[in-house]
């Protein structure tokens, strides 16, 4: 195992296995176990689901309504829940206005349908400076957006937890709700990113 100096500190992943490896010793936990729930996360509970929600509603608009006035709702109706997505609010990127997602205490993520949050959510400069500066966060992670359109930044907290229903892409409006899952990535769903079409 690396050991880190006096006034040290290991990098996260480093610390992560050295702890995994602690609570197997001392049979706290299975890893087993532990990588179960890590495929689950990483591939039947991920932001697959999310696009699944976002296509439905960019073709459905009973749908859409539904999911804007009840997200928790609505987003079960597609059989995905469970913990960390108890309450799960959706809001609507439009030409003018767009949202962007931030835990500026932890990470509270929506699980359910975005699956493990990113290493860049959780980092410590996202969280205070897209609170402060979100239109140069946005521009430094590839998303330039024009002055006159407003920012909002939704804090999620233990409580409530946001997902972005990002803008349908010029050009993507032939393709069929199957279709359209490909196109969207977990980071428009963060607010992080725009859709394109392909």
């Amino acid at each position: 195992m690396t050991t880190a100096g006096p006034g040290e500190r290991l990098p996260p992943a480093l610390r992560t296995e050295a702890l995994e490896q602690l609570l197997t010793e001392r049979g706290l936990i299975d890893p087993k176990v532990m990588d179960g729930i890590i495929t689950e996360y990483e591939t039947n509970v991920g932001p697959l689901n999310g696009a699944k929600v976002v296509a439905r509603a960019w073709t459905d608009p009973e749908y859409r309504d539904r999911l804007l006035r009840d997200g928790t709702a609505a987003i079960r109706e597609l059989g995905f829940s469970g913990p960390q997505g108890e309450h799960i609010v959706v809001v609507e990127n439009t030409p003018t206005t767009h949202h962007v997602v931030v835990c500026t205490l932890c990470s509270c993520y929506p699980w359910p349908v975005l699956g493990l949050p990113p290493s860049w959510y959780k980092d410590p400069a996202y969280r205070a400076r897209v609170v402060r500066e979100p239109r140069r966060v946005l521009a430094e992670m590839g998303l330039e957006l024009d002055d006159d359109v407003r920012i909002t930044v939704h804090d999620s907290t233990s409580e409530v937890r946001w997902l972005v229903l990002p803008e349908r892409p010029a050009g993507a409006g032939h393709l069929s709700e199957e279709e359209l899952v490909p196109l969207i990535t977990r980071d428009a769903m963060v607010g992080v990113a725009k859709v394109t079409a392909p």
